[in-house]
């Protein structure tokens, strides 16, 4: 039987194509399970603290494709970064103060007409980044439109339209 295994998904970095063509799938299904159990918030928000995981499984599970590493402890070790990503998530659910230092706050960057500079500062952003934004947002050349715009936590500007 474990004969079978190492023909089929051999041993080693000395594996041919066929070999690592079958870890591919492998890894690519427990991938997908992987990302399964991390949750959608991994690929559905975005934010560094998610972009972390996604990075690190890629890395981590490439090791097992190409026979860098062996297999079932990069699998292992994996699967330990998705359980610690969803254990810091419930983590950040009921502490505000963990949730800030993970995810992050919102900045307003434009309130009423004005560019906050301490928050532009802050964020290390210009004016013009704004600017752009609203150009990407709205469609428009002019703040005049524009009520808010507000960094969100993923690294995106928000950008609210005034009232009419």
């Amino acid at each position: 039987m474990m004969d079978a295994i190492y023909l089929l998904f051999g041993q080693g970095r000395d594996l041919d194509p066929l070999q690592m063509s079958l870890r591919a799938v492998v890894v690519f299904l427990i991938a997908l399970v992987l990302i399964r159990i991390s949750g959608r918030r991994s690929l559905g928000q975005r934010s560094p603290f998610d972009s972390v995981v996604v990075i690190l499984l890629g890395a981590t599970l490439s090791r097992a494709i190409v026979g860098a590493s062996p297999f079932v402890a990069t699998v292992l070790a994996s699967l330990v970064i998705v359980v610690c990503h969803r254990l810091l998530a419930w983590i950040c659910m009921r502490s505000h103060a963990i949730e800030r230092l993970v995810g992050g706050v919102e900045r307003e960057l434009f309130n009423n007409g004005a560019f906050n500079d301490d928050q532009l500062q802050a964020a290390l952003m210009t004016s013009n980044d704004v600017r752009e934004s609203v150009r990407q947002k709205i469609g428009s050349r002019s703040l005049d439109k524009v009520a808010a715009a507000i960094l969100e936590r993923n690294g995106e500007v928000s950008v609210i339209r005034k009232e009419q």
